[in-house]
């Protein structure tokens, strides 16, 4: 009995211990995490001074080369305060750093606002037009430094370990798919040299971030990358080799950093739009589905929904004539579009194709949906398509044995109606390989590419600015690294003549908002070689016809009359070689 007691008390002792040891552990992270986030937020505020007192110093001078000069520290400044900005305020950098587009808010709600964009975009643009506007600019310096001030003011940063590496994940990929391809530089084209400013930050970082490393090797392995990419960075905007840097630098600084978080024991609560464990830009585990849709706990028996949503996707059944059914318009072979100007005689604009639309925020040409289920609905009831109610869908469903069959045991609720638009938005959710000629060559898994090809790809990346509207690895119009949005665009398209402008209004047509005219959803471009005719309205039949539109500056470049049209109203002056090159790369981007 005596030894019992003796055994017990050792043991409550060595507990006792053990959760001493435990809560002095707790203690010293807890003041190694307070100290890093002091130190973050005293290099972020350093930048953030350095910004407003640049950007003041811009109305306090006359000269109009000293303002540009102003503008210019003040930019950089602002660069090195983005990795940290674009984490902690997402909000007010995207207005801070926003293109100068009118931005309308609050259709959907019939609270419409045209918004008229603030920050450096717009600063640039009018600071640097061939006559400045010396009022327009002093009041959108004192609105974008206002806003600083700000954030400024109510600074109070709270960074745990995951939120350091979300904030290092978000600026690797910013910088591949924004960052060196123009997004943010519309005159000064300085987007390379700004990437080496945002990647001093990080580096800035991960030395205060140092205490954190049990392996003080990762740390200077990771330091030995950056310092390695900057030098890459230092190079003319035009020829810079973005093919090589993608392939070869981003991927290592994602591997090296799925090591620091296992190093630093990371656990993180949720996934973002980014997997947590991605490696490299171009592959299916890039980012994350289900940060794309609602239905984060629908994923019971998720492959037999799937099965089920390609059976639904093929029926004939749903449509009121018996006639016709979602692959009637997505071919398979096609690319899930039709190879038509428009389906039929019913129908004003082109099919477009659903591979890789589980990456986006809006769909249909003018977004009217908000999910792939909503898009279900519209196909349905739309008197030139289905032509049925969602309720007579349903009965047609419930009629069939094996769907009722389905239904029964796959979905433990009552809503069938929206059980059988989740079924087929499930198996549309699919229909993203990333296994291209492209996608194999850029993770280094085949050495296939041509000269021509990666030169296309160069110039998408680069000098043509593609990639400012089709990001990349989607190349569509949804915005990393984020992926909260996908734009819509005012390129002024021609009608089937090319000799005046489309009457598709596009977006207007669902709120009448003004500004909205002629805007549209910009679209994938994968396995684009399969998808033509291209544009809303079928317009142009080969890719180099669309890269001449666009070298020719869009609509007002072909002379007509488009005030809000998103493009650059300039010639891009590419050559005949070069136009053939971007296309040579698109075709790249078919699916296997």
């Amino acid at each position: 009995m005596k030894n019992s007691l003796y055994q017990a008390k050792t043991y409550l002792c060595v507990c006792l211990l053990l959760l001493i040891i435990s809560c002095d552990e707790k203690k010293d992270n807890y003041e190694c995490i307070n100290v890093i986030n002091k130190e973050i937020q005293k290099l972020y505020k350093k930048h953030l001074l350095s910004t407003v007192n640049y950007l003041d110093s811009i109305n306090t001078h006359e000269n109009i080369e000293d303002k540009k000069k102003y503008y210019i520290n003040a930019r950089k400044n602002f660069k090195f305060l983005e990795p940290i900005l674009a984490y902690s305020d997402k909000n007010n950098y995207k207005s801070l750093n926003a293109p100068n587009i009118l931005i309308v808010k609050g259709e959907e709600s019939l609270d419409t606002r045209v918004i008229n964009p603030i920050g450096f975009q717009v600063i640039e643009e009018t600071l640097y037009e061939d006559s400045l506007d010396t009022l327009a600019l002093t009041n959108l310096v004192n609105v974008t430094n206002a806003r600083l001030k700000l954030i400024k003011n109510n600074l109070n940063l709270q960074l745990k370990d995951y939120h350091i590496i979300w904030l290092l994940r978000e600026h690797i990929t910013r910088i591949a798919t924004t960052g060196i391809t123009g997004f943010d530089s519309p005159v000064l084209n300085e987007s390379l040299n700004e990437s080496k400013y945002t990647n001093k930050t990080i580096l800035d970082i991960l030395k205060i971030s140092e205490p954190k490393f049990s392996s003080k090797d990762i740390l200077k392995r990771f330091i030995k990358l950056m310092d390695k990419a900057n030098l890459d960075l230092t190079h003319d905007f035009d020829t810079f080799d973005r093919f090589s840097f993608i392939k070869n630098t981003i991927p290592k600084q994602l591997k090296l950093l799925v090591e620091i978080q296992e190093d630093w024991k990371v656990k993180f609560p949720f996934e973002m739009a980014l997997s947590n464990t991605m490696t490299s830009l171009f592959s299916k585990g890039t980012l994350n589905k289900t940060y794309f849709s609602d239905l984060k706990s629908d994923t019971t028996f998720l492959n037999e929904k799937i099965k089920f949503g390609k059976s639904l996707f093929n029926d004939v059944t749903l449509s009121k004539q018996i006639n016709m059914s979602c692959a009637t318009c997505h071919v398979k072979d096609l690319g899930f579009a039709d190879g038509k100007r428009v389906f039929d005689k019913n129908q004003t604009r082109n099919t477009p194709t659903i591979t890789y639309a589980t990456y986006q925020r809006g769909f249909f040409m003018d977004s009217r949906a908000g999910s792939l289920e909503g898009q279900v609905v519209g196909v349905v009831k739309n008197h030139n398509e289905f032509d049925m109610s969602m309720d007579s869908v349903v009965a047609r469903v419930i009629n069939n044995d094996s769907y009722k069959l389905k239904i029964k045991k796959l979905y433990k609720n009552k809503r069938i109606g929206y059980n059988i638009r989740h079924a087929i938005a499930s198996y549309v959710r699919t229909l993203n390989t990333f296994n291209s000629k492209f996608d194999k060559n850029i993770r280094g898994e085949d050495n296939t590419l041509t000269e021509e090809e990666k030169n296309g790809f160069n110039l998408f990346m680069g000098k043509a600015l593609c990639a400012t509207c089709h990001f990349a690895p989607v190349f569509n119009g949804t915005v990393p690294p984020n992926y909260n949005d996908t734009e819509l665009e005012a390129i002024g398209t021609p009608d089937i003549d090319t000799t005046k402008l489309s009457k598709d209004l596009g977006r207007f047509y669902l709120y009448n908002t003004e500004e909205r005219k002629h805007f549209f959803k910009t679209p994938t471009i994968r396995n684009i070689a399969k998808t033509a005719p291209y544009m809303h309205n079928g317009v142009y039949n080969t890719l180099e016809e669309v890269v001449d539109f666009y070298n020719k500056g869009g609509g007002v470049g072909l002379g007509f009359n488009l005030p809000n049209q998103t493009l650059p109203f300039d010639e891009l002056k590419l050559s005949n070689k070069e136009i053939k090159e971007i296309v040579a790369f698109m075709k790249t981007l078919t699916d296997e």
